[in-house]
């Protein structure tokens, strides 16, 4: 019987007898061959927990969201198991949307409402999906820590600081583009710095939502976000980083989080 994911993972805890039974990247190979999953699965939907951390024979429900952002519960097993999973088309994956995709309506039999058409900037290029470029709507930095952790990242690897934004595939709010405090284009990795602002209510409550919305926008085109959150921030994604200040440490951890995610190889060889 499939438990939730809470119970499955305190289960787990205790038959192994550790705090983490499995580490991040335990199982990224074998669900690499799922890439509309791994796409779909989101940790902040379930407890934190990275799909490279879930056996892909676990017997727990999980929380999935599709492009549309439809939210339904499957287990790991269920999920490999449809028709053509691998390479299935996105807009059949979830279940609301298999039934659009055989001309069934969703929900209650009823038409679907028409969708208000959301007014997009048409400031930003026409890129590619995932494409850095510089973007005449990016904000000015918001603190001065932001800098800060940028200056220290450039005397310890090389990266072009000029782009500001990253093409995305959905809109955010009115725009089709992201703009991260930091965007290493070689790696295809966004840095955000999180600080609780002046009034101590930024990126905390409501607002992480927000954050997590565009996490997830990101990492669909292709790039992963490592969250620096300052105290008294918890981490809220799967690479993030807490630190009380911007330091040269700090600096040193978030290179070491670049070489967990894209690995060493790759990273030292932007090292000045």
């Amino acid at each position: 019987m499939p438990e939730p994911v809470d119970a499955w993972w305190e289960r787990r805890r205790a038959s192994t007898g550790r705090d983490v039974p499995y580490a991040r990247g335990t199982y990224r190979e074998q669900w690499s061959r799922y890439p509309v999953l791994a796409r779909q699965y989101h940790p902040d939907l379930n407890r934190g927990i990275a799909l490279s951390q879930v056996p892909l024979s676990a017997d727990v429900w999980l929380q999935w969201q599709c492009d549309a952002g439809h939210r339904f519960i499957a287990t790991p097993e269920e999920q490999r198991m449809k028709p053509g999973a691998g390479r299935r088309r996105r807009s059949t994956w979830c279940p609301r949307c298999s039934e659009g995709a055989l001309g069934r309506p969703v929900g209650t039999g009823a038409p679907a409402p028409k969708r208000r058409t959301a007014t997009l900037c048409t400031k930003t290029p026409d890129l590619p999906p995932g494409e850095a470029f510089v973007s005449v709507c990016a904000p000015k930095p918001a603190s001065a820590a932001e800098p800060a952790l940028r200056q220290r990242l450039a005397r310890r690897l090389e990266f072009d600081p000029a782009p500001t934004a990253i093409r995305l595939r959905e809109p955010f709010f009115d725009h089709l583009e992201a703009w991260p405090d930091i965007l290493l284009a070689d790696l295809r990795v966004a840095v955000e710095l999180d600080t609780v602002g002046r009034h101590g209510l930024e990126h905390s409550g409501k607002r992480e939502a927000v954050d997590l919305r565009k996490d997830r926008l990101i990492r669909r085109v292709g790039w992963e976000v490592v969250r620096v959150r300052l105290d008294p921030l918890p981490p809220i994604g799967p690479f993030d980083l807490t630190a009380a200040s911007v330091s040269n440490a700090l600096a040193d951890r978030l290179l070491d989080r670049l070489r967990e995610i894209r690995g060493p190889l790759l990273v030292d060889a932007w090292l000045r």
